[in-house]
């Protein structure tokens, strides 16, 4: 398997690429508009083919590559079933299996974070690989406050996600500490949004936050809704 982690220093946004190395299918997970010419170079330089572009959920930070890499390479780009997206080439349901040559990229619907959010598990020669968009970060998890949030929903996705066991690695949507990697072991331990033990505590926890809204969701969402396209919205 190719395996690269992106970083977009202007939204802290980590994008993923996987690929087959025996038949050079690849996807993406989570690529951002301003950085596509150089997921399309190194694509190139390492002899790959794209054949899915995917969204963990409608993002509010930064605005989707999706509509901008299918123009460029034919791909399929794919949100989930709950997102209100009118041009993704289709979507995925909860437990549907996305393949890249002979790569099983699980969906897993984990909503809270907003209502459309999913996190996608790949287990690769025993290796377990999660990625969780903005459902559990490092150290954190996402906010619950805008999109049809809910934090008891997140409470019962974080729980669905640290099910998969102690050794399954964790690779979030964002960090902002210059943290990229952790496992399930780790957040269990020592990531202070995961103590509350029910989901009305989680919620109460969640609701003290009182965060300012990103400073793009009023563009990225309903550009994100269009694939990226700004202008059609």
């Amino acid at each position: 398997m190719i395996f690269r982690q992106l970083f977009d220093k202007e939204s802290s946004t980590y994008s993923y690429l996987i690929a087959d190395s025996k038949t050079g299918e690849a996807a993406i997970i989570d690529p951002v508009l301003e950085n596509t010419d150089a997921y399309l170079q190194l694509i190139n330089e390492l002899g790959l083919t794209l054949k899915l572009a995917l969204d963990t959920h409608t993002h509010a930070d930064h605005i989707t590559a999706l509509g901008k890499l299918r123009e460029q390479t034919q791909c399929h780009t794919m949100l989930g079933e709950q997102s209100h997206s009118e041009c993704a080439s289709s979507r995925f349901s909860d437990k549907q299996i996305l393949r890249v040559g002979e790569i099983a990229i699980e969906a897993l619907y984990t909503p809270g974070h907003t209502d459309d959010s999913y996190s996608f598990l790949v287990d690769h020669d025993g290796h377990k690989m999660l990625f969780t968009g903005d459902t559990l970060l490092i150290r954190g998890t996402g906010r619950t406050d805008f999109q049809n949030g809910n934090a008891k929903e997140q409470f019962n996705s974080l729980n669905r996600l640290l099910a998969l066991g102690d050794n399954t690695y964790v690779y979030p949507g964002h960090d902002y500490k210059g943290w990229t990697i952790s496992t399930i072991n780790e957040e269990k331990l020592f990531n202070p949004r995961l103590k509350p033990q029910t989901a009305e505590a989680y919620a109460e926890l969640m609701a003290k936050l009182n965060l300012p809204d990103p400073k793009l969701m009023d563009t990225a969402v309903p550009a994100n809704q269009a694939c990226g396209n700004i202008a059609t919205k």
